[in-house]
């Protein structure tokens, strides 16, 4: 069994940027399972509230496990001892065949330092690293898309629906992105040639990719 491990800053980084792959993991019988270095805090009971949220839409994309480190919202800072010594336990629970997280690239202080930390910690605890796409991504280059269907992105919309607390998540716009984001890194011809079904995408950046001979 494949065993996925998924690093983010915040509750809904991971699922804005792949819950169709998330939920497709899930469907092909791989152990998922998302970390979140803090719950954030939008109000004095803001904690739990995200928490909710976060299992909630963990729920419904098939994720076997969703943990949380207790870092301040963004105090990432002042806290990366705790960080890399909260990874470094997450790893060592998890074994994971693959590992994604934030790319480093990004406008977010905590998105960019989640990203470092992993880093450092993965290319020594797992063989296989990809970086994720955030709405403050800076230089992204992806070499790599996952084609979801209708289906898997009607999911992930369902799963961000479970984050009321955030009022900024824009269901439409995240809908548009993943239906036509693609095609400003795939050539229209190679779009073409998909499959009627692979309509949407999300895009990845590998890390490290490490392939045995059969």
């Amino acid at each position: 069994m494949k065993t996925v491990l998924i690093v983010g800053a915040h509750p809904d980084d991971p699922e804005i940027a792949m819950g169709m792959r998330m939920r497709w993991y899930a469907m092909n019988r791989a152990r998922v399972r998302v970390h979140c270095l803090t719950t954030g805090a939008p109000g004095p009971d803001g904690m739990a509230v995200r928490r909710e949220e976060c299992l909630k839409a963990g729920a419904l994309l098939g994720v076997d496990e969703y943990t949380f480190s207790s870092i301040p919202d963004t105090r990432f800072v002042e806290h990366r001892g705790q960080i890399n010594a909260d990874l470094f336990a997450v790893f060592h629970e998890t074994r994971p065949d693959v590992v994604y997280t934030h790319y480093p690239g990004d406008q977010h202080l905590d998105h960019s330092i989640t990203a470092q930390e992993v880093t450092t910690v993965a290319l020594r605890e797992a063989r296989n690293l990809r970086y994720f796409r955030s709405p403050y991504s800076v230089g992204f280059e992806p070499n790599e898309f996952f084609m979801g269907t209708p289906e898997l992105l009607e999911t992930k919309v369902r799963a961000l629906k479970c984050f009321a607390s955030q009022q900024q998540l824009d269901m439409d716009v995240f809908r548009q992105l993943a239906q036509v984001g693609h095609r400003q890194y795939l050539h229209h011809r190679v779009v073409e040639g998909f499959p009627p079904e692979s309509s949407c995408a999300e895009p990845f950046s590998i890390a490290r990719q490490v392939e045995f001979a059969d």
